[in-house]
């Protein structure tokens, strides 16, 4: 080949081919144990006998030394006895087994053979020279290892992804005076709450789409919303810094937290303790106690705007994403950080649990995470939504959403991250079509209602589609190009 040849490829495509033949190469006997080698662990052996043991090394040889001993001079193997190992115990132990003589000791005297009992070996066939039960094959033994060699591995397939309906606008709801930032459903599924620019919160009848009531008290933008599963509370924040605890049978504000520094983002009821968790511009998160409005953590580290904040009963049971690209995982007891994942290069805006599987995914312009809990260990990116993704929303069918800052909507298979639909919110007549973005979005208590919150100042409800099938809408899936990932 000449030079030209060469140079036509990026440095980066040539490693990234050199780790997949790397790959292909091992991939299929990656799981072998290596060789056995009786030199090595003794050598092994000895080293960690004489590290861990070496003071009491010499007693052992010297017990070895007089069982040696013993046995030259004709001793018979004593029989196992739990005495409490003074002489005059071994000797009323001798005596007493040489008053009960041979008729049945109950004594089982072990040899390296066999069992004995009462003096008669019956030597076992199957553990000569051992005490286990199954022959062991060990990596050394040829015969027994032969075979596994010979069968390749079968490189890990991808799975294929599960078929899903593709999801339809079925309604507009339009009220709110501002972008609308934040959406809650409440436990029944009967209405859901949203809040808005417009500093008012609105209660929405989800079957019909009616404005039921509106809430007043926020002096600047109300930022999350969040519905008590055990009390008749609604729970708000907002870019005034407040976060208030409204009473759903008299409509009123009752508590007040005061603490946080700077508008507050995002907001997250405990599902078991009666704990709220707050986010927001000053970098910090805070547990409240929803009771006594006491301030118990002010969870530190985050070095830049804290823009999501969940919460779970299983640990971690509260999680951070921060546009300092950073997502954090929290001891909801010690207020202290557990770890920080720090895989992504860009702010993170989104976090979202799945409400059945013990995962998490994190969203930035970069790409979209999946993390399995309590550890937060990587489980797989999600390309190909290349916006700024400022919300995600995921149902037990195995359907996540993300929604862009430029309006357009993207659903996933949440377990194999295959995108199986796409496309752009149609804005509001008489809006502009810069003004097409998704502040937030979330499925409704049966996971059938998709509920979105845009920058056109409506709400959008989506449900999927009745007619459609897998002969009308296939799965469109090429795995070759799915694993091609950046890293």
């Amino acid at each position: 080949k000449t030079m030209e040849d060469v140079q036509k490829h990026s440095v980066h495509t040539l490693i990234f081919r050199s780790l997949k033949r790397t790959h292909d190469l091992f991939v299929s006997n990656q799981g072998n144990l290596p060789d056995f080698d009786d030199h090595l662990e003794k050598v092994r052996r000895s080293i960690k006998a004489r590290d861990i043991y070496g003071s009491v090394l010499d007693r052992a040889n010297q017990a070895m030394h007089a069982k040696k001993l013993a046995i030259q001079n004709g001793d018979p193997e004593r029989p196992l006895a739990i005495t409490d190992g003074s002489p005059n115990a071994a000797a009323a132990e001798l005596s007493m087994s040489a008053a009960e003589g041979g008729n049945g000791a109950s004594l089982v005297r072990y040899t390296r053979g066999g069992v004995a009992t009462g003096g008669k070996e019956k030597p076992n066939s199957s553990s000569i020279g051992t005490t286990s039960l199954v022959r062991a094959s060990m990596p050394g033994n040829s015969a027994g290892n032969s075979n596994v060699q010979l069968i390749p591995k079968k490189a890990p397939s991808i799975p294929k992804p599960k078929w899903h309906a593709p999801w339809k606008l079925s309604r507009v709801i339009s009220g709110h005076l501002g972008w609308v930032r934040c959406i809650a459903v409440e436990p029944g599924n009967e209405w859901f709450a949203t809040g808005a620019g417009d500093r008012v919160i609105k209660i929405w009848d989800l079957a019909s789409g009616k404005l039921k009531l509106s809430l007043t008290g926020h002096v600047s933008t109300v930022r999350g919303v969040a519905v008590s599963a055990k009390h008749p509370y609604l729970f708000s924040c907002g870019e005034d810094r407040q976060v208030k605890c409204w009473d759903l049978e008299y409509n009123k504000v009752i508590r007040h937290y005061h603490g946080h520094l700077s508008a507050v983002y995002s907001l997250a009821l405990h599902p078991t303790i009666d704990v709220l968790a707050t986010s927001g511009r000053d970098s910090t998160a805070r547990i409240w106690d929803m009771r006594t409005k006491a301030n118990v953590h002010t969870l530190t580290g985050h070095t830049n705007t804290v823009a999501s904040v969940v919460a779970q009963a299983t640990k971690p049971q509260i999680i951070t994403g921060s546009h300092d690209s950073t997502v954090r995982l929290w001891d909801l007891a010690a207020g202290k950080s557990l770890c920080t994942l720090t895989n992504h290069k860009k702010s993170v805006r989104s976090i979202v649990l799945h409400p059945s599987l013990y995962m998490f995914a994190s969203a930035s312009p970069d790409n979209i995470k999946q993390w399995r809990c309590p550890d937060g260990n990587f489980v797989q990116n999600i390309s190909g939504h290349t916006a700024i993704v400022n919300c995600m929303a995921a149902n037990t069918d195995g359907v996540l959403a993300s929604g862009g800052d430029n309006g357009t909507m993207f659903f996933w298979d949440w377990r194999t991250g295959y995108n199986f639909q796409r496309f752009q919110a149609p804005v509001q007549p008489g809006s502009m079509d810069s003004e097409a973005g998704i502040f937030a979005m979330c499925f409704d208590q049966s996971g059938t209602r998709l509920i979105t919150a845009e920058a056109d100042k409506t709400i959008k409800v989506y449900k999927e589609d009745d007619e459609a099938s897998e002969e009308t809408h296939p799965v469109n899936w090429r795995p070759e190009l799915l694993k091609r990932r950046k890293f």
